[in-house]
């Protein structure tokens, strides 16, 4: 295989001298381009629309219209865009991933293809993974697509109804992830076409593609409405917890996530809660709660896992290290938090619609991302998203040096290290970042640092207002920067003055994270656009990752051969040990993801199921058909129930039969069980069809024109108020599910089958509820079901 490598190319090599073909055509028809006015340029638009409007695919016309964007660069922000700029925008608009290093311009890469695709008329969304981004890219990058007469929108958090419903009508529109996904959802819990925002989902661009549909793939979008339960049992929970001995009355198990009590905490709880049996069903609310205050108290870490802001517990993204406004850890485990930490218990809620990230971009038609860190990530592109990586090469070669990691035995003697190594380059004026795993840790430094007399800025969870202008100055002479999980993606460090003679930018890691890429993203922080820099890991064998995924053996080694904590270890097996770790966390990690997205595919198809019903009803001006077609349903029913295939037509139930026909669409006494003695099987059924048809147009005579707004006031409020049930019962099911393996069944398989039944009895129930609704309801409709509860807030 080498070999052929050698001759051939590897198949990233042989694609991108593929795509250079296509640079060469935009190359050749610069000149074109530069010679024509600012409105000739700009009426290259209109030109491109009636070429796509008459059949011209976007591919015969990608190498103008890309270098009509070059041109406008030039013209509007002072910037060309490189040759391997266009390589990328080439790759964004045929679905593929674009791997570019850090500070390639992968901002300004996206206009290319954002400007293509907007042609069709249909709308191209680009994806940032905050407000801040999202509104500099599109005053920023917005100029060039308004010069060639483009309209562009903003979609972020807090914009009134008309601002949102314009922002989608534009041709570019530049929005954080969250916020489509939950203008997705509202969508369909609207009561009139009006209130819709979306167009139907064309083309998505996702900048920084690694961080927003894997590292936050595995929490689902949720809107939230207000729930029923009191909160007083969260604080019995966390007294009661408060009082337990670790090993003695709980164990917690960090791997898993998983927190359990022994049998002495059992008997504790049975006597503290005054229960005979704690695992008596009568008790599950409360055995969940004592779980829940157990996870809270021995999994979940202030500063790390989350930060308190007033009253308020805000959780912060593990792999960004930045707080996650409006979240909250779902199933009590958020109001578990709050008891813990003394602040008000938020009421728990109710699911009001949910969908994961993976489910909500793989309906866009054509799906593409950019980031400097994703071939470590290529499986799992291809398998959710059907997207390959290709990998761009950078415009000049990259100067920065990667240092081998150094390893000490203990945390402390990382850090002293680490703080004599800073102190080091910070005295020639050298510009230094600084990475760590939580807010915990930045701020241990930075007491350190303060202790030495060394000034820096601290950008965690805690600064977030702050982010980009912390990060931009990154680079200046002196600046020391401490940088929780990389926080600050997407905005540029440039060197200051004579800082490249200094040796660049250096990169500190204080930690390995539980993912390669993680750390490629630190580490790509230096080195930009073929500046100098260089990088280096300090480490120890008490962190994380090395104390949970194998160090046992290697630190029994260390304490045999005496190695004080402050004595750098250089071993080829520690380094490999650390690799093996970060392999085996990755893989878990899209085991995860996985399996969420499996379990979520089945509410998937169910989902879009509820929703295209919904958009119907919300479209169609006459719902009569609908609902007869369900009245048709209920006769069948009715069929197969009361007069059974291989019963004489005298064991029928006919009895019965009446008795449900007239609690849904027949009206009582209007006919008799003689009567329909005289039907066979199939007649009866042609008869109850018929029947359909005389009850809807005797109603449609009592109620004239208001029947058609019951039909439709009935059929949402039923199929919002049974899908919210059946949301809850489904998550319901999947936290049980797993105890079917221990009767050799597969828990995905029962989840799938009993779901199954559990949606036909959630549209046999919406059938009967709106039967009854619409031909039993008084005109003045005091019956109507409720209506479908304003969410409270946003969550996932």
């Amino acid at each position: 295989m080498g070999l052929i490598k050698r001759v051939v190319g590897s198949t990233n090599e042989r694609e991108v001298k593929r795509l250079l073909k296509i640079v060469d055509k935009v190359r050749g028809l610069e000149p074109t381009y530069e010679a024509m006015s600012d409105d000739e340029l700009r009426s290259q638009t209109d030109l491109f629309k009636a070429r796509y409007q008459q059949g011209e695919r976007l591919d015969a016309m990608l190498p103008e219209a890309f270098a009509v964007v070059r041109e406008a660069g030039k013209r509007v922000l002072g910037m060309r865009h490189f040759d391997v700029q266009l390589l990328g925008g080439m790759v964004l608009h045929q679905g593929r991933v674009a791997e570019m290093k850090t500070g390639e311009g992968k901002t300004l890469v996206s206009t290319l293809p954002a400007y293509l695709n907007a042609l069709t008329g249909k709308g191209v969304h680009i994806i940032t993974v905050n407000d801040y981004l999202a509104r500099r890219d599109s005053e920023w990058m917005g100029r060039i697509h308004r010069f060639l007469g483009l309209a562009v929108g903003l979609n972020v958090h807090g914009l009134s109804h008309a601002e949102k419903q314009e922002a989608y009508l534009a041709d570019v529109t530049y929005g954080t992830n969250a916020e489509f996904g939950f203008d997705y959802l509202r969508d369909n819990m609207v009561m009139n076409t009006e209130e819709m925002v979306q167009r139907p989902l064309h083309y998505a661009i996702v900048d920084e593609v690694d961080s927003i549909l894997i590292d936050e793939a595995r929490t689902p979008l949720i809107i939230s409405g207000p729930g029923e339960k009191s909160t007083d049992l969260y604080f019995m929970a966390d007294l009661f917890v408060r009082s337990l001995v670790h090993e003695e009355d709980y164990t917690f198990d960090e791997k898993a996530r998983t927190a359990n009590l022994t049998d002495q905490g059992v008997h504790k709880a049975e006597r503290y809660f005054r229960l005979e049996n704690l695992f008596d069903p009568l008790h599950i609310t409360t055995n969940h709660h004592i779980t829940q205050a157990l996870k809270a108290h021995a999994l979940m870490h202030r500063d790390k896992d989350y930060v308190v802001l007033g009253e308020e517990v805000v959780i912060v993204d593990e792999f960004t290290g930045r707080m996650m406004q409006g979240r909250r850890y779902s199933d009590g485990l958020h109001q578990a938090i709050e008891a813990k930490e003394g602040v008000k218990v938020q009421n728990e809620s109710r699911t009001l619609a949910t969908i994961t990230l993976q489910n909500y971009f793989r309906m866009y038609e054509k799906l593409s991302g950019m980031t400097g860190t994703a071939k470590t990530e290529q499986q799992e592109f291809v398998d959710i998203y059907a997207m390959d990586v290709v990998t761009i090469p950078s415009n000049r070669p990259n100067l920065r040096k990667d240092m081998s990691d150094v390893v000490y035995k203990t945390v402390k003697g990382k850090f002293q290290a680490a703080v004599l190594e800073i102190e080091a380059r910070h005295r020639t004026g050298q510009p230094i970042l600084v990475g760590t795993t939580s807010i915990e840790k930045s701020e241990l430094l930075s007491g350190m640092l303060r202790a030495k007399g060394i000034p820096h800025q601290v950008l965690n969870a805690k600064h977030h207002e702050r982010e980009a202008e912390i990060v931009s100055h990154a680079g200046g002479h002196g600046m020391v920067t401490i940088a929780t999980n990389m926080a600050g993606r997407g905005t540029d460090i440039h060197l200051g003055e004579g800082v490249a003679e200094l040796g660049g930018m250096h990169i500190i890691g204080t930690e390995r994270h539980e993912s390669r890429r993680i750390d490629n993203q630190l580490r790509g922080r230096a080195g930009r656009q073929g500046d100098p820099g260089s990088s280096q890991f300090y480490l120890s064998l008490q962190d994380d990752l090395m104390r949970l995924f194998g160090s046992d053996n290697i630190m029994g080694l260390m304490d045999k051969l005496g190695i004080e904590e402050d004595q750098p270890i250089e071993n080829g097996m520690v380094s490999k040990a650390i690799e093996r770790a970060q392999r085996k966390v990755e893989a878990n990690n899209y085991d995860v993801r996985k399996h969420v997205l499996k379990y979520d595919d089945v509410m998937n198809k169910q989902r879009e199921v509820i929703y295209t019903q919904r958009r119907r009803i919300l479209q169609e001006q006459v719902l009569r058909p609908i609902i007869e077609g369900m009245c048709r349903d209920l006769g069948d029913f009715m069929i197969q129930t009361y007069c059974l295939q291989d019963q004489v037509p005298e064991d029928w139930d006919l009895k019965g039969l009446l008795e449900y026909g007239e609690h849904t669409f027949l009206t009582p006494h209007r006919v008799t069980e003689e009567e329909l003695r005289r039907f066979e099987r199939e007649e009866l059924q042609e008869f109850l069809y018929n029947q359909v048809d005389v009850e809807y147009n005797l109603r449609e005579e009592t109620l004239g024109e208001f029947v058609r707004e019951l039909e439709r006031i009935v059929l949402l409020r039923t199929v919002d108020s049974k899908w919210m049930d059946h949301i809850d019962a489904m998550e319901t099911l999947r936290q049980g599910i797993h105890l079917r393996s221990y009767g050799q069944l597969d828990p995905l398989t029962a989840y799938q089958q009993e779901g199954f039944q559990m949606f036909e009895d959630m549209i046999h129930s919406i059938q009967e509820e709106v039967a009854t609704y619409v031909f039993k309801a008084q005109v003045n409709m005091p019956d109507l079901p409720p209506e479908t509860p304003e969410p409270l807030y946003t969550s996932s």
